[in-house]
């Protein structure tokens, strides 16, 4: 199958998961912070047709509209990142009522019609799960690796190795597994309790030789910060959040800017 040509992004990296409520969405948005605090320029694409999330938590105002320059959408700038959503380009309370080709021509328009501003590269926020959308973006788009985001629950990783199983079969390299709402510490005593059950990150890590970049907390900051667009990495950029995404922005840059080209992307160092 054919590639889609996406000008003006060198390197495009998915960030995924096997179903919904993991997380995904806040680990894509902060791990685009974190790379552009680190000198890159960033793209971000919101691909989540029927549950677009990044305007908001970028903090853009809703209703605003991106321009058009010669039928291309020129994207949002929100945190120094560029910007693209299914939520700019209709009424957010309105539902994407729409079967399957309908979502993915949607989301062909937004891949084929966006005109990024030469990013080093661009972060995509996929849907949930592995169907046909899924599917369809991981054959046509030209990506460079794929960050497979789960819980520590059992249900979650059985999904989370479907994600990697799917990536495998499309020959998308995975670039490793974040670990999201891993622990939870009590904001009035202090203690820190697994409550999602603890070690299946590390283990489904092992399972497929990835792998694990980081163990996120459930973080009742990191809730309100999104939720108010502020999100962590931009709000705290010295906070541990920040420390802890800027380490897994730097393992993104390190996986696929080693390539027969050389590093395609900046890494700045501590």
């Amino acid at each position: 199958m054919n590639k889609l040509q996406l000008p003006g992004a060198r390197h495009v990296v998915a960030v995924a998961s096997g179903k919904g409520g993991v997380g995904k969405s806040t680990v894509a948005t902060n791990l685009a912070l974190a790379l552009a605090a680190d000198g890159n320029t960033v793209g971000l694409l919101d691909a989540d047709i029927y549950g677009p999330s990044q305007g908001l938590m970028l903090g853009i105002a809703e209703g605003t509209k991106p321009e058009v320059t010669n039928n291309q959408l020129l994207p949002i700038i929100a945190y120094g990142v560029q910007c693209m959503s299914m939520s700019f380009l209709k009424d957010e309370r309105t539902p994407a009522v729409w079967r399957g080709p309908m979502a993915s021509g949607a989301l062909q328009q937004l891949l084929t019609q966006t005109r990024w501003d030469e990013v080093d590269i661009l972060v995509v926020d996929m849907p949930p799960g592995t169907g046909d959308i899924q599917l369809t973006l991981s054959q046509q788009v030209p990506l460079s690796g794929a960050l497979v985001v789960t819980t520590p629950q059992d249900i979650a990783l059985i999904d989370a190795r479907k994600g990697i199983e799917m990536f495998r079969k499309v020959d998308v390299p995975v670039l490793g597994i974040v670990e999201n709402m891993s622990t939870h510490v009590c904001t009035e005593c202090g203690h820190e309790e697994a409550v999602f059950g603890s070690g299946g990150g590390d283990a489904i890590a092992r399972e497929y030789g990835v792998d694990l970049l980081a163990q996120l907390p459930l973080s009742m900051d990191i809730r309100m910060l999104s939720d108010a667009g502020r999100p962590p990495v931009a709000n705290e950029p010295d906070g541990d959040i920040a420390n802890r995404f800027k380490l897994i922005a730097r393992a993104v840059v390190d996986r696929v800017g080693t390539g027969p080209t050389g590093p395609a992307i900046r890494i700045v160092d501590d």
